[in-house]
């Protein structure tokens, strides 16, 4: 008998405890008293536009461009950190020979970390990379060489990049080239579902939504031609 009543008591116990803790999740405490709640709180979530292939082709050509572009944005993303860096320190310096040495320094870091990595990037991943760059900093990989090192030395890397069919004059502008919105459609869905960190890029980026209307008003132009 006494078993069974200790066996009822914490039973008891533990359903007015169930019970308490059902009763307070659908009421707001507010100082010693109570309102009912009638609304779920949930996280805000962004929908953002999508995009519809005509064909099979073109889907598999995007999947093929995300898996790429997921590739080399983490790169573009650490070459604007480091810019950041750079002209940070860059400021606190007054002797202009100082400059110059600090810069040397940091040109050196960029290029072992940097080299061997970008070296087993391909041709098209290499292009998105440029791009990127661009995008995260606002200035041209022809630009950034430029300044780390002298208009000479941007000539000749440009050169070499024409080689390979990649200017590293080439910018980001999802506006005008169907790619680089692409690109970005990619980049803010695997921001929202976190197969990527957001960096706030330098470069002014439109809307997605004003993007997606656009290119549907292109391609409606090019079917009246």
């Amino acid at each position: 008998m006494n078993n069974f009543l200790l066996f009822f008591l914490g039973f008891y116990s533990l359903f007015a405890f169930s019970q308490k803790n059902q009763i307070e999740e659908n009421y707001l405490l507010i100082k010693d008293d109570s309102i009912m709640k009638n609304f779920i709180e949930l996280n805000e979530v962004t929908l953002l536009p999508k995009i519809r292939f005509s064909n099979r082709e073109k889907l598999v050509k995007y999947l093929i461009l995300k898996r790429k572009t997921i590739k080399v944005y983490p790169y573009a993303k650490l070459a604007s950190l480091r810019l950041d860096s750079l002209n940070s320190r860059l400021n606190n310096i007054k002797r202009r020979s100082s400059k110059r040495r600090y810069t040397k320094q940091i040109q050196r870091y960029l290029e072992g970390e940097f080299t061997d990595e970008l070296k087993k990037l391909t041709r098209t991943e290499g292009q998105i990379l440029i791009k990127l760059i661009n995008r995260q900093t606002d200035f041209t990989v022809y630009e950034l060489i430029k300044d780390l090192k002298n208009g000479f030395n941007a000539i000749v890397f440009n050169i070499t990049a024409k080689a390979f069919n990649m200017s590293l004059k080439e910018m980001y502008s999802p506006s005008t080239v169907q790619e680089d919105y692409f690109i970005e459609d990619i980049l803010q869905k695997s921001f929202q579902s976190g197969d990527l960190d957001y960096s706030t890029p330098k470069k002014n980026i439109p809307d997605l939504f004003y993007l997606k209307k656009l290119w549907i008003s292109f391609a409606k132009e090019n079917k009246l031609k």
